[in-house]
C-alpha cells in the first residue's frame, strides 16, 4: 500500500511533543525555522546546555549530555542549520568533562523519570557523538576537539568498532570519525565503521530496518553504496510497509512516546530515495 502522509501528518500533530510537531512542519509543510529554533530553547537552560525532557528517555529539567546528544542528532539528521540555538553550549560540554574526556551527568536526573537502561550512568557519558556533530556545525571549540580525541584514542580501535553487534549503535564512531580530519590511522577507523555498519544492517531485523536511514541518508551516501544492491530497496520497502494503521511508524522497542519521532524518520528516508 503507498504511504498514507495524511494519516501520518495527524498523528505526529496528535501525538508529539510541541518540538516533534514543530519539526514537521518545518520538514514537510515549509513551517518556520525561525519558530522551530523557537522551541528547542525553551528545552535550553541558563548554562546553556538543554534539558526538560527533550530526548524522551530522561525528563530531568537539568542540562544534560543526553538531551543534547539527542538534539545534535536530530540537527544532523535532518540538516537543520543551528543558527545561535547552540551559542555556549560547546563551553558546557566542556564544563561537564571529566579528566579522561568522558562526561559528567547531574545526580538529580535520577530523581526524575529514567529509562531503566540509564539507571546505572545517569545519563549519556560518551562525548563522541555529541563533539562530532558540534563539528560539523562550526560550534566545537579546539579545546574540546582535543580532549574528545584523546577520549575516543582510549575508548575505540577498528576492532571494537567491527565488534559492535546492533546497528542503531554504530552511531558513536559513524558519528565522530567522520567529523574529524586529523587522528592516528584515520581510514582505518572510517573503513572499520563502514564496514560494522554494513554488517549489523545486513544481520538487523526487520524491525530495525529504520535505523540504516541514520547512516545511508540518502541514495549517494558512503553507506547505501556500501550495501549490496538491492539491499536498500528491500528496506525501504520494509520501510513503508511498516506504517501503522493510525498512520505512524513504531520504534524498535515499541514505545509509545518514540513514535512520532520514528514517523517523521521513516517520512524523511522515503521522500530523500523518491518514495513519498
Amino acid at each position: 500500500m503507498p504511504v498514507d502522509f495524511a494519516k501520518a501528518r495527524d498523528f505526529v500533530y496528535i501525538s508529539g511533543t510541541l518540538f516533534e510537531r514543530a519539526l514537521f512542519a518545518w520538514l514537510f509543510e515549509g513551517g518556520s525555522l525561525k519558530r522551530l529554533h523557537q522551541v528547542i530553547r525553551c528545552y535550553k537552560n541558563s548554562d546553556n546546555g538543554f534539558g526538560h525532557g527533550l530526548e524522551h528517555d530522561l525528563k530531568a529539567p537539568e542540562s544534560n549530555p543526553l538531551a543534547l546528544e539527542y538534539l545534535l542528532s536530530v540537527m544532523k539528521h535532518t540538516d537543520m542549520p543551528a543558527g545561535a540555538v547552540l551559542d555556549g553550549t560547546a563551553d558546557w560540554v566542556e564544563s561537564q568533562m571529566n579528566d579522561d574526556g568522558s562526561l559528567r551527568n547531574p545526580p538529580t536526573t535520577r530523581d526524575y523519570p529514567l529509562a531503566p537502561w540509564w539507571q546505572e550512568p545517569g545519563g549519556q557519558t560518551m562525548p563522541d557523538s555529541i563533539v562530532a556533530n558540534l563539528i560539523r556545525l562550526d560550534c566545537a571549540t579546539p579545546s574540546l576537539v582535543e580532549k574528545t580525541k584523546r577520549w575516543a584514542l582510549a575508548h575505540h580501535t577498528p576492532a571494537s568498532i567491527l565488534a559492535n553487534e546492533w546497528l542503531f549503535m554504530a552511531y558513536h564512531a559513524f558519528d565522530f570519525f567522520f567529523a574529524i580530519d586529523d587522528f592516528p590511522d584515520l581510514q582505518d577507523y572510517r573503513q572499520a565503521t563502514i564496514d560494522n555498519v554494513v554488517a549489523c544492517a545486513l544481520a538487523a531485523p526487520d524491525n530495525q530496518v529504520d535505523s540504516l536511514f541514520a547512516f545511508a541518508p540518502n541514495p549517494e551516501s558512503l553507506v547505501a553504496q556500501a550495501l549490496p544492491a538491492g539491499f536498500t530497496d528491500r528496506c525501504l520497502d520494509l520501510l513503508a510497509a511498516g506504517q501503522q494503521e493510525q498512520g505512524h511508524w513504531r520504534d524498535q522497542h515499541d514505545l509509545p512516546q518514540w513514535f512520532p519521532m520514528t514517523t517523521i524518520n521513516a517520512l524523511l528516508a522515503l521522500r530523500r530515495y523518491g518514495r513519498l
